[in-house]
């Protein structure tokens, strides 16, 4: 059976959401914190490194929001003169 497009199994990254992401650092903080010594060197490497991309993530959420908010406020303006309100002609073409 074929994947269809944007299903989960395209090898795509998951996208969270700031919350999700808050609460997967906290989990992944405690991990590296409960592993033992004789734990793999290449695991706990593994671990700090999303540790570190999580945090950068975090740190740059709140500016990457402001900027989603002024582009979405000028991106969705309300259409004026001859035309508006109306719908463009035909029928588009599936992919």
């Amino acid at each position: 059976m074929r994947a269809y497009r944007g299903q989960m199994s395209d090898n795509q990254p998951i996208r969270r959401s700031l919350p999700e992401k808050q609460k997967q650092l906290r989990d992944l903080k405690e991990t590296l914190g409960a592993m033992k010594a004789h734990t793999s060197p290449a695991l706990k490497e593994s671990i700090r490194k999303r540790i570190a991309q999580l945090e950068a993530e975090l740190t740059a959420a709140p500016v990457l929001k402001a900027a989603r908010k002024q582009q979405n406020g000028t991106r969705f303006a309300r259409p004026t003169g001859e035309g508006a309100g109306r719908r463009s002609g035909g029928l588009r073409a599936r992919s």
